[in-house]
């Protein structure tokens, strides 16, 4: 089925001109990566259309633009809700799109709220506490030491050696340098110091699977003991992804589990990505899921695990629409339905 598909994005090159910092603009994509993904979809018989971030998004709706399949990777800038601007714009036009309704992308995005959702779920995450002032540090029951993090960041954004608390002591401080910088509250977590896993998953609800996992092993000259921002910036030189099979290691098994567990419990589509790491028993517990997750071919985690297992990127984009053009029909009926009325 040949589908006209819209491209949503954010990129990197164009923040950066108008005066954003690096750090401000880490998450948004690469000029090389909508490249790669227009031509993948083309290669797949569908037709593209650059449409760009969520204010063209909008100017382009008013105008009459539709299509049949929007193909979501914009990030948005401002507020808690940034992720979930440009589906809810496309759920106002009932126009389907690739990944996670508003909903998901809003809660994902606040790791607190995410881990309320985990943890009453059953499934294992570290103990933590939300901090948006320093009376709020006084509630913490569990003892160090901590790991501190902005909490509603991505791509180790606020994530440095200095997230590790040792100290009761140092707590406070380190809250306070966080809350100033990135003016929002952070996510205090019991540190975790075993073994590192992104495993990655496509489909959604009974669906979905997963079709990998990698370890990360950070190298002699990474930022110790924390897949930290400058670790990820700059992981070609920093950090080793080393793939690892559920058949032949029982954690990666119960990693994948977990993994899976939480993107039904959560409600994610099409694909994305879990990221784990085990306690001091070496038990693996959910850190946080990229419902949105990076998706140039060769820089970002989930081809990095499908080019560890040799899936073509053109199959992972396949994937993706797949499960994505599933909801065409639906959106279809609901339309015919609001027409008869």
């Amino acid at each position: 089925m040949t589908l006209s598909i819209g491209l949503t994005y954010d990129l990197r090159s164009v923040y950066l001109t108008e005066g954003f910092s690096e750090e401000e603009t880490a998450e948004f994509d690469r000029d090389d990566t909508v490249a790669a993904i227009e031509s993948t979809l083309q290669s797949l018989g569908h037709r593209t259309e650059r449409i760009g971030h969520s204010r063209q998004l909008a100017a382009a709706l008013v105008a009459g633009s539709r299509w049949d399949l929007v193909f979501n990777i914009a990030e948005g800038l401002y507020g808690i809700g940034r992720e979930a601007q440009v589906p809810a714009l496309l759920d106002m036009y009932q126009i389907p799109y690739t990944f996670s309704d508003p909903l998901v992308m809003a809660l994902t995005l606040h790791k607190g709220m995410t881990k309320h959702v985990i943890r009453d779920a059953g499934i294992p995450t570290s103990d933590f506490l939300v901090v948006e002032n320093i009376a709020d540090t006084s509630k913490i029951k569990f003892a160090p030491p901590y790991f501190v993090k902005p909490v509603a960041e991505g791509t180790g954004k606020g994530v440095t050696p200095q997230s590790i608390v040792r100290r009761r002591k140092d707590l406070v401080a380190a809250c306070l340098r966080l809350i100033d910088t990135y003016k929002q509250p952070v996510i205090v977590e019991k540190f975790l110091p075993g073994r590192e896993f992104t495993t990655g998953i496509v489909g959604s609800g009974n669906n979905a699977s997963a079709i990998g996992t990698i370890e990360v092993h950070l190298l002699d000259n990474a930022e110790a003991e924390v897949y930290s921002y400058v670790n990820k910036e700059e992981c070609e030189s920093r950090v080793e992804y080393r793939l690892v099979r559920p058949g032949d290691d029982l954690v990666v098994a119960e990693a994948e589990r977990v993994a899976l567990s939480a993107w039904r419990v959560l409600g994610c589509r099409d694909g994305g990505r879990i990221d784990l790491r085990c306690d001091a028993h070496g038990r693996p517990q959910f850190i946080e899921v990229n419902p949105l997750a990076g998706i140039h071919p060769e820089h970002s985690d989930l081809p990095i695990i499908c080019n560890h297992l040799g899936i073509a990127y053109r199959d992972l984009i396949g994937w993706i629409v797949d499960s994505a053009a599933m909801r065409i029909q639906s959106v279809e009926d609901k339309r015919g339905a609001a027409w008869c009325i």
